[in-house]
């Protein structure tokens, strides 16, 4: 059986910033799934394992519990045509699997 992309992406050793972006963006609103899968190469299934892995129970149930209401634009299928970019006009731009200074 093949490995996932998160055991390939987790064997390459993310550094601690690169995990800490994950997370972030995982957590922002804002940011649909596919900018993270785009940045880092990692699908939604893999996110959920690496937030399930990497927070409190609690703070991961919290996590899952507002992806899924209607108050998160985690996916772009679901979320406003109104939204038309997944970063705040204040962050500063990423690119590819790099990240900018802050």
């Amino acid at each position: 059986m093949g490995k996932s992309s998160l055991e390939i992406i987790l064997e390459k050793e993310l550094t601690d910033r690169q995990l800490d972006r994950i997370i972030e963006m995982a957590w922002e609103d804002r940011t649909p799934f596919e900018a993270i899968e785009f940045q880092f190469g990692l699908p939604e299934k893999d996110v959920i394992k690496l937030m399930r892995g990497n927070l409190k129970e609690s703070s991961f149930k919290r996590w899952r519990k507002r992806v899924n209401s209607g108050v998160s634009a985690k996916h772009l299928k679901k979320r406003n045509q109104d939204i038309t970019r997944f970063k705040c006009s204040r962050q500063r731009a990423i690119s590819g699997n790099k990240i900018s200074k802050r």
